[in-house]
């Protein structure tokens, strides 16, 4: 028997849901050591995840955000019944490293996306190399995108980045807003893949660098490689796993 592991952000919902977890959760058969139940969006679950970096929980989010993707459907109901039948998926993060214009560098982890984004008025003005390769030589653009599959349908979608299956071994770079070349739509490249941006102009056209929520400003060039050292166990519902909720996204028609 193991009691699993609480933890709630601090709005209303969030602690309505865990009292009443705790209230009906005495301990659960069934759970493996080391399991955590993550009640919060799905900004709470990427902090959480970050701060677990190094260990080896299991991790079940429980929504009482917005759209909570990360996440599972609280019910009163069925909630506490899912708990032990759920499936696990392993996702591993991005790394970012930044040099800014001091020479200064800085790294994190990003396990939806790395955007690199215009600091002021001006577009920014950007390089792009995958390995040794240029792919391109200058885009003028509000920024550029580089997304794992986990996070393709969070703010890559609304750039119009692709959607990639879990699977796919794959990540997306999407342009925002290019002005020049206008055409370019970006490029999915393997995971392995490691991607320099640089800033071709940084003083007169400064960029930051965000990982997921983290930002860092200033930017010179971002370092972008998939970090495989570090892996993410995430739960869900048998019948709402990350993979069918992707899917589920590739298929969806909009309604305006």
């Amino acid at each position: 028997m193991v009691k699993p592991l609480i933890i709630s952000d601090k709005n209303k919902k969030s602690l309505k849901i865990k009292s009443f977890l705790l209230n009906r959760i005495k301990t659960i058969s069934k759970l493996k050591p080391q399991f955590t139940i993550v009640i919060g969006g799905d900004g709470f679950m990427l902090q959480t995840l970050k701060k677990n970096k190094n260990s080896s929980k299991l991790f079940y989010g429980i929504n009482s955000g917005n759209y909570g993707f990360l996440m599972n459907k609280f019910s009163v109901k069925n909630t506490i019944k899912n708990l032990s039948k759920a499936k696990m998926i392993i996702i591993s993060p991005l790394e970012m490293r930044v040099r800014n214009k001091k020479g200064l560098i800085k790294k994190t982890l990003a396990i939806n996306e790395v955007s690199v984004l215009r600091q002021s008025r001006q577009a920014a003005s950007l390089s792009i190399k995958v390995g040794s390769k240029l792919i391109i030589k200058e885009l003028v653009s509000d920024g550029v995108l580089v997304s794992t599959p986990a996070g393709s349908t969070a703010y890559n979608l609304s750039v119009h980045g692709p959607i990639l299956s879990l699977n796919s071994k794959k990540l997306s770079i999407a342009p925002i807003s290019a002005f020049r070349p206008r055409k370019w739509r970006g490029k999915i490249v393997s995971e392995k893949s490691s991607i320099i941006i640089k800033n071709l102009n940084p003083f007169k056209r400064p960029i930051s660098a965000v990982a997921d929520n983290i930002e860092f400003r200033n930017a010179k060039s971002i370092f972008i490689k998939t970090n495989n050292k570090i892996k993410f166990n995430l739960l869900y519902d048998k019948n709402r796993s990350l993979q069918k909720k992707i899917k589920l996204e590739q298929i969806r028609k909009e309604t305006f």
